[in-house]
């Protein structure tokens, strides 16, 4: 068993003690008379010890110092300087601004009015087309094809001038006639025009041979042609008139055994492009 030695020293001999190091210093190099009584225990006794030292005897305390002035590394002239940068990039930053919020307001403007009145292309359909005598073996020898052709102005706010308006009759990609429609005209917004025209005689190129071909086309049910409206076109809107463009229309059309447009064909949307 280990053993333990408690040292008890009597009170009065405590309070003769001035300081700590004192105390520890006898502990360390003990006598009769510093430990009057030894003790050998079993378990080590609990107790108290207090030490009653003055103020002036207390141990030191740590006092924080205080912070350093800080060295200033530049001039005067230097802060001034970076103050007056530091404005004149506030005051861009803020003009940019500005001027990027006018700018996108401004496109969106220019958008909404584009869409409102940008120009559509013109709307052209075929409406009639008839080849009378298509049943009669001999029926090329007066031949004709009258036809009408619908152009329609969707735009609200933009109109059209037409200019030397054509139309060309093919068959299985072959001219067999042409003629101009009208001269020029000027079509008004939401406007709808329609123009007719009759190819006969020299305007028309159809012989024996070709009629022949017509007939067997009919005996299978339809007989297709291709009519091409050509025209020089401007848009106007306002007082701005563009300039000109050549448009192009193409139109296939089925006729049938006498000779008369099919259903499918007729009021049919034409292909329209510029060149």
């Amino acid at each position: 068993m280990t053993r333990i030695y408690s040292f008890l020293p009597e009170d009065k001999y405590l309070h003769s003690f001035t300081s700590i190091s004192t105390f520890l210093a006898k502990l360390q190099n003990p006598t009769p008379q510093t430990l009057p009584s030894i003790k050998i225990l079993s378990k080590p006794p609990s107790f108290s010890c207090q030490v009653n030292m003055s103020t002036s005897q207390q141990l030191p305390t740590h006092h924080q110092r205080e912070p350093k002035p800080i060295k200033r590394r530049h001039s005067a002239s230097y802060y001034v300087n970076r103050v007056r940068d530091s404005l004149t990039t506030r005051i861009s930053k803020i003009i940019c601004g500005i001027f990027l919020t006018l700018l996108f307001v401004g496109g969106i403007a220019v958008f909404i009015t584009w869409l409102s009145l940008r120009p559509h292309r013109p709307r052209i359909l075929i409406s009639n087309f008839f080849i009378p005598g298509l049943d009669q073996p001999d029926g090329f020898e007066n031949a004709e094809i009258s036809f009408n052709v619908t152009a329609r102005n969707a735009n609200r706010a933009v109109g059209y001038y037409y200019d030397s308006v054509e139309a060309f009759v093919y068959y299985r990609d072959r001219e067999i006639g042409s003629t101009p429609l009208v001269d020029s005209f000027y079509q008004e917004p939401k406007n709808t025009t329609i123009l007719s025209k009759v190819l006969k005689g020299a305007t028309l190129d159809v012989n024996s041979d070709r009629w022949r071909v017509f007939r067997k086309d009919r005996a299978r049910g339809a007989v297709v042609f291709r009519l091409d409206v050509t025209a020089m076109i401007r848009f106007k809107l306002s007082t701005w008139d563009s300039k000109r463009h050549r448009m192009h229309a193409n139109c296939d059309v089925a006729v049938g055994r006498d000779g008369s447009i099919l259903a499918t064909s007729k009021n049919k949307r034409c292909l329209v492009y510029f060149t």
